[in-house]
C-alpha cells in the first residue's frame, strides 16, 4: 500500500485514503487518555492512530482507537506480523469524524454495519466540529443501537467489557482541551 498502508483503509477492494488533521488527532489521542486511565486494571491493549486493523466483511478499517484484550496484542507483537485483528477480538473501536471529508458517511454508515457483524460489542462515533459529541453504539443481536449522544457540559459514561469490565467517563468538552 502506499506509504506503507498508513492513511489508507480497503474497502471493497479499493484503496480508501483516511483523513485527519491536528484537531482530528488531538481528540483521539484525549479520549484515548480517558479510555487508558478507566482501564488500570484490565487486560487489555489501547492503540490510538492507525497501527492496528480489524478485519471486516467490507475490507480492512484502521479506526482512530482500538481496544483489544492483552494476550491478542501479545500474540501480534511477539510474532511482528501486521496487527490485523479479526472483529470478534475487539473490546471497543472508535473513530473520530473528519467533517467535510468523504470518510463521514462511512464512519456514520458503512462501519455501523461492518463493525456490528464483526460482533465487535461498542463503537463510539466521535464528533468534534461544530461541537464536540459522543455517540456510543452498543451491539445487540447482530446490530448496533444508539445507547448515549453526549455534548459538551454533561458526562459520558460507558462500561466497556473486558476481563474485568472497566468504566470511562468524562465530559466530551475535555477532549478539546490543550
Amino acid at each position: 500500500m502506499p506509504g506503507g498502508g498508513k492513511g489508507y483503509e480497503l474497502e471493497d477492494g479499493w484503496l480508501v485514503e483516511v483523513e485527519s488533521g491536528a484537531r482530528h488527532n488531538h481528540v483521539a489521542q484525549r479520549l484515548g487518555r480517558f479510555i487508558d486511565a478507566g482501564a488500570v486494571g484490565a487486560a487489555v491493549h489501547l492503540c490510538v492512530g492507525s497501527g492496528w486493523e480489524i478485519s471486516t466483511r467490507g475490507g480492512v478499517r484502521k479506526p482512530d482507537i482500538i481496544v483489544v484484550p492483552r494476550d491478542v496484542a501479545r500474540a501480534a507483537v511477539v510474532a511482528e506480523v501486521p496487527k490485523l485483528v479479526p472483529g470478534h477480538e475487539v473490546r471497543l473501536v472508535v473513530e473520530v469524524l473528519a467533517p467535510g471529508g468523504g470518510t463521514e458517511r462511512t464512519d456514520r454508515v458503512r462501519k455501523v454495519h461492518e463493525y456490528a457483524a464483526a460482533g465487535i460489542p461498542q463503537y463510539w462515533i466521535v464528533e468534534h466540529q461544530p461541537a464536540v459529541r459522543v455517540h456510543r453504539l452498543v451491539l445487540t443481536g447482530d446490530t448496533y443501537g444508539a445507547d448515549q449522544v453526549v455534548g459538551p457540559g454533561a458526562m459520558f459514561d460507558a462500561v466497556v467489557e473486558a476481563d474485568r469490565p472497566f468504566r470511562v467517563t468524562f465530559d466530551p468538552a475535555a477532549l478539546l482541551e490543550v
